[in-house]
């Protein structure tokens, strides 16, 4: 009997566990650790952070879906991986602390024969001072809880307008490292579009600041879509929507600190400059969550397996992380997301770390990083999570020796639908595919990827769309008849 032991259940992890006991059936283990009780459709906390609809409707417990499927939950949070076992263990396991279940607090030693690293990203609002709704001046739409937060916040905004008062409404990322320029990009869209309906647009200054070195960079070095018969850049069709909306907007900006009614920024020619705002919203910067690793006589090797900001080695090419990006290849992305040193461990979606930036990385005049971080979220995510599945399926079942299934971004495709305002009849969104993910000028010289994989629309039809796959993923994510045939 094998045991596969995965840490983390969001979109990746949970993909991977679920597949996985589908395909190992009952003789075989599958454990899933993660510190949350409650899954969490993400992409909807935009609707719930502007009262769209309601968190009970984006999260359900994970508990009763793993108890009907079979599969060991724990819920706990890994402290440590010992990948080659330790003086009382032989076989490679994992440390963990129990953050509920009755035994908040408890530790105990999981063993694993395959493990699949899938713990997401750390929030790290603590990179840039008063950044955040917990210990700044920031809300939030990262998790459930601050989305509710958020629209509480901004339910009392748009009362204070509702009685003559003017406001500034500031919107985007609170670092220059950040990635989630779309959850930014959505949010705005959606305030733009309630305040609207709520008769107060005309009493809002909206503001969006980014560290996209131009709008539609989305850390994915931008694109080229075909719209309308078009082949129309990011950065057009993009500035074209702010426009359109009447949002103002700072690019080439790394948030150095944030105060109450101000924010503090750096732009890409070394100036400084401040933004006062009644309302933020800014996305932080993404880390590695916090895990050390030992080997077998105790010795700290948490930097064989793990970069500087936590996000742990696959099979990438990281000497071209500090090559020139000119240098830069569609093929130093990992095929397989297989640690390269302990081939019974992966990583997957936000969990691994990429080689490198998919953007090219600016720096100003002061050395500081302002450039887009590489997105791995959503369908990326959920991707890498079955592809993974499949290659311990095989290793496993029949006995191969090596990885099966590709999970590699540079030949991955992706659709995105991004909210621009939800409603019924006068909601819209942006439907966007884009392949591959990573730009491949080998093969696609003239934009680095395939335009008749790359297209995007705007209206009412990309709402319904983006309505219609909430429920879709939730069925799916709820292990509900036919699940598996819904796509990642």
């Amino acid at each position: 009997m094998a045991k596969v032991v995965i840490l983390g259940g969001g979109v990746s992890g949970h993909t991977a566990a679920t597949f996985l006991k589908k395909w190992l059936g009952n003789g075989h283990e599958v454990v899933v650790v993660t510190p949350n009780s409650n899954w969490n459709w993400i992409p909807s906390n935009i609707w719930v952070s502007v009262g769209g609809m309601s968190k009970k409707s984006v999260v359900f417990e994970l508990a009763p879906i793993y108890a009907k499927a079979g599969i060991d939950y724990r819920q706990a949070k890994c402290v440590s991986i010992h990948p080659e076992g330790g003086k009382s263990i032989e076989t490679p396991f994992v440390t963990v602390e129990y953050t509920g279940q009755g035994r908040a607090g408890e530790q105990e030693d999981l063993p694993y024969d395959y493990l699949i690293n899938a713990t997401g990203p750390r929030l790290n609002f603590s990179a840039t001072k008063g950044l955040g709704p917990d210990n700044g001046y920031t809300v939030s739409v990262c998790t459930a809880d601050h989305a509710v937060h958020a629209s509480k916040e901004l339910d009392a905004l748009i009362a204070e307008m509702k009685n003559g008062a003017h406001k500034k409404i500031l919107v985007g990322t609170g670092h220059g490292t950040c990635t989630c320029q779309g959850a930014a990009f959505e949010y705005t869209f959606n305030v733009e579009h309630k305040l609207n309906e709520e008769g107060v647009r005309d009493k809002a200054e909206i503001i969006y600041i980014s560290n996209e070195y131009e709008l539609g960079d989305f850390g994915v070095g931008g694109l080229h879509l075909k719209l309308g018969g078009y082949i129309t850049s990011g950065k057009v069709f993009a500035e074209s929507l702010y426009t359109e909306r009447g949002v103002k907007w700072i690019k080439r900006a790394h948030v150095t600190e944030v105060e109450k009614g101000r924010v503090h920024f750096e732009l890409l020619d070394g100036s400084s400059h401040t933004q006062d705002f009644d309302f933020a919203m800014l996305i932080p910067p993404f880390s590695g969550v916090e895990m050390r690793a030992f080997d077998k006589v105790g010795n700290d090797i948490t930097s064989t397996l793990f970069n500087a900001s936590g996000f742990m080695y696959v099979d990438a090419d990281y000497n071209k992380g500090t090559a020139p990006f000119e240098e830069w290849d569609a093929d130093d992305w990992p095929s397989y997301c297989q640690n390269q040193k302990y081939k019974n461990i992966f990583a997957i979606g936000i969990a691994f770390a990429p080689p490198h930036q998919i953007s090219k990385p600016m720096h100003s005049s002061n050395g500081t990083v302002i450039t887009p971080a590489p997105p791995r979220t959503g369908m990326p995510s959920a991707m890498m999570g079955k592809a993974v599945a499949q290659s311990i399926r095989d290793m496993i079942k029949n006995g191969a020796d090596t990885p099966t299934h590709s999970a590699k971004m540079s030949e991955m495709g992706a659709a995105c639908i991004a909210s621009a305002g939800k409603g019924m009849f006068n909601g819209s969104a942006v439907a966007m595919t884009m392949f591959p993910i990573i730009p491949d000028y080998k093969k696609y010289p003239d934009y680095g990827r395939d335009l008749n994989g790359t297209f995007g629309e705007i209206g009412l039809a990309g709402h319904w769309i983006k309505y219609l796959l909430h429920f879709a993923f939730l069925w799916k994510a709820k292990l509900k008849p036919l699940w598996r045939i819904i796509p990642e």
